[in-house]
C-alpha cells in the first residue's frame, strides 16, 4: 500500500547571508526569474532530496554566486516558514550565515543574474525578495 498522509507536502531551502568587512557588506543575487524577477535576493534554494541542510546551503551559495565557502564555518540564524513567504507554493527555509574577512569575487551562476556585495547600511530592505530582509535582519543580529 502507498504511503498517505493527511499533511500536505512542501518545500525545504536554505538562504545563505554572507558577510564580509566586518558585517558591513553583504553578498546578494539578483534573481534571474520568477518570482521576483530582478529584485535582489539572498543566494540560495531548494535542499536535494538526497542531501543535508548544510551542504545545500554550501551549495546552492556555490552554484549562485561562484564563492566557494567550503572551510569556513556556518552557523544557523534560524527557520522560515510563515505559509505566504513564497509565491510558489508552502516552503520552510532554513538560514545560515558565514563571516568572512574580506570581499571575495562573485560571480552569477545557476538562476541568478547577477551577484555582487552590497553595503548592508545601503540596502533598501523593502526591495529584497520573499522574507530575505528579515533574515538579513537575525543575521545582523546574531
Amino acid at each position: 500500500m502507498p504511503y498517505t498522509s493527511a499533511f500536505p507536502p512542501f518545500a525545504v531551502t536554505v538562504d545563505m547571508v554572507v558577510l564580509a568587512d566586518a558585517g558591513r557588506q553583504v553578498l546578494l543575487v539578483r534573481r534571474g526569474g520568477p518570482p521576483y524577477e530582478g529584485s535582489l535576493a539572498l543566494p540560495g534554494g531548494f535542499v536535494e532530496i538526497d542531501e543535508s541542510l548544510d551542504a545545500a546551503a554550501r551549495r546552492e551559495l556555490a552554484e549562485e554566486t561562484g564563492v566557494d565557502i567550503s572551510k569556513v564555518p556556518i552557523a544557523q540564524v534560524g527557520a522560515y516558514g510563515e505559509p505566504d513567504r513564497d509565491p510558489r507554493g508552502r516552503t520552510v527555509s532554513i538560514a545560515y550565515v558565514a563571516l568572512l574577512d574580506q570581499v571575495v569575487e562573485a560571480t552569477a551562476g545557476d538562476d541568478a543574474a547577477a551577484a555582487g556585495w552590497h553595503r548592508v547600511e545601503e540596502l533598501d530592505e523593502a526591495r529584497l525578495a520573499f522574507d530575505h530582509a528579515r533574515i538579513l535582519a537575525d543575521a545582523m543580529h546574531r
